[in-house]
């Protein structure tokens, strides 16, 4: 136990090490300013906190020229280039966590435009995202391996139901998404977090349409985005998406973005919840997903 304990002590503090040598190397900066700089960088958080918030934004409004997801479809529809600033990116947040309300008066302060990603099936209840479960009895990762079908078998072992109602909510309340939808983008992540491609095609075809059904008619929302969960897609994914009525498919793929890109391939930079300066400054930049999509994928998650 207690070498395990010194191993991930270990690596935490080594990471933070090769963090600030990144930082400080000044590759950061060369890619902002040289590959960053005609590109829409895309970031991707999810539970964030409004103490990390207010200094996330901070730093990526006086970096980055901060635009909304919809400024960007409109000018890749009309291929427009003068639409797009230098430096452009968008701020993304993945399923809807109840914590996000938290950063609606940091929204408002900064002005930024944010989008949300919401399941249709979890807002408003206290059904929990399967991924969160705390009495797993295998790891997420090989979960996500599993058919749709099976993963939810092996839940259900455990007391988990995707319809479960639980003691307290993990993701936003109907009032919250009321709150927040005039000044933050919300838009469809499904309805319970499936991993699509592990879904059959009737499975794939509810979560796709339904949500953007659900979130539309029961929260009044225009919903032209899906964001993959997990960012898993196929072409089948994509079709449906098409079918449904969607402008636009967002990916966890790493890269940047210009008008000319696939609005249904969009790619992504993930980024920490919490706030680490040195970590912002590396990964916004696409830096350490850069490294990690080059070398040895363990030392770079």
């Amino acid at each position: 136990m207690f070498y395990i304990f010194f191993k991930f002590w270990r690596w935490i503090i080594l990471k933070k090490l090769l963090t600030k040598i990144l930082r400080f190397s000044g590759l950061p900066l060369l890619f902002r300013e040289v590959i960053q700089r005609n590109k829409v960088t895309i970031l991707l958080f999810h539970d964030l906190k409004i103490e990390s918030a207010e200094k996330i934004f901070e730093y990526l409004s006086d970096n980055y020229n901060l635009i909304s997801l919809n400024e960007f479809i409109e000018a890749c529809k009309k291929k427009d280039k003068s639409k797009i600033p230098k430096k452009a990116a968008i701020i993304t947040l993945d399923d809807g966590h109840i914590a996000n309300y938290e950063i609606l008066p940091i929204v408002k302060k900064y002005n930024v435009p944010i989008t949300i990603f919401l399941c249709a099936g979890i807002i408003n209840s206290n059904r929990h995202f399967w991924f969160r479960h705390k009495q797993l009895l295998i790891p997420v990762s090989a979960l996500k391996q599993k058919s749709n079908k099976e993963k939810i078998t092996i839940l259900s072992k455990t007391g988990f139901e995707p319809e479960k109602e639980f003691d307290q909510p993990q993701a936003l309340t109907k009032s919250q998404i009321n709150d927040m939808k005039s000044f933050i983008n919300m838009q469809s992540h499904t309805i319970f977090h499936p991993c699509l491609t592990k879904c059959d095609y009737a499975e794939a075809k509810i979560e796709i349409f339904h949500s953007k059904e659900i979130l539309e008619n029961d929260y009044g929302l225009i919903i032209n985005t899906l964001s993959y969960p997990n960012g898993d897609y196929t072409d089948r994914e994509i079709a449906l998406a098409k079918e449904a009525g969607y402008e636009c498919g967002i990916t966890v793929d790493y890269g940047y973005n210009t008008i000319y890109t696939d609005l249904f391939r969009l790619k992504r930079i993930c980024l920490d919840d919490s706030y680490d300066l040195d970590n912002l400054v590396v990964k916004s930049s696409g830096l350490w997903q850069f490294f990690k999509s080059k070398l040895n994928k363990n030392y770079f998650e």
